[in-house]
């Protein structure tokens, strides 16, 4: 007799509705309906209706009485205003991988470079995009900070929401190499460069930037979390 499969938990749903936004599967202001995500990933409302919940604190879901729950769509200024935050966070983060990193935190870092090399060559775009924001989120990890590193799980995410939004439709959340470059000066515990190529590489992502409204996109919602 065949096992049957184990139910989602709270954290496990918004982790993968999490993903999905990172991948730029759900779009910035779409509905999370609760009866089609409980359909989806087989669950209760009342599961559902948690995780999303615990999204909304996070910044990743905003919840309207009466209307339901929405991925967040950030404004022009809003977008602005996160990288400016993400600049200011980012070199201190850098700094605290060059004191705090060993060996091990320095292959862990490789390996992902490897991993993001592959995907472009895949021309796969979704893993691309998920990588790049995996990418900061275990730079914070190596650096030891657990304050920021929660932080960057939050802003990670956001980020994405608005590449989805602002930028131009076929570029990359982050330009080629230029990960490789941060990683090589973290090695070689050259502060003052690995923070310039921070700055430079934050202002890249930032400069693609554009005014504009996210297409619309048709949801598979059973395909996505079934």
């Amino acid at each position: 007799m065949e096992a049957a499969f184990a139910k989602p938990d709270v954290e496990d749903i918004a982790d993968r509705i999490t993903n999905a936004v990172m991948e730029h599967r759900l779009p910035p202001g779409i509905k999370l309906a609760e009866e089609r995500l409980a359909s989806a990933f087989g669950v209760s409302r009342t599961k559902i209706r948690q995780a999303l919940t615990m999204l909304s604190r996070e910044g990743l879901v905003k919840l309207f009485p009466n209307r339901g729950a929405f991925v967040t769509s950030p404004t022009v200024q809003e977008a602005l205003d996160l990288f400016a935050t993400r600049r200011l966070i980012e070199p201190e983060i850098v700094r605290n991988a060059i004191a705090r990193s060993d060996k091990a935190d320095l292959k862990r870092l490789r390996a992902h470079l490897a991993a993001e090399e592959d995907a472009r060559k895949r021309g796969d775009r979704r893993t691309i995009i998920k990588l790049s924001g995996a990418f900061h989120m275990l730079l914070a990890e190596v650096a030891g900070n657990s304050f920021i590193e929660k932080l960057m799980a939050e802003l990670c995410p956001l980020t994405c929401l608005i590449i989805s939004l602002y930028d131009a439709p076929q570029t990359p959340a982050c330009p080629e190499n230029e990960h490789v470059q941060i990683v090589d000066a973290i090695e070689r515990k050259d502060e003052a460069e690995a923070v310039r190529l921070m700055l430079r590489h934050l202002d890249h992502v930032r400069n693609e930037l554009r005014l504009g409204e996210a297409e619309k996109q048709d949801i598979d919602w059973d395909q996505m979390f079934g």
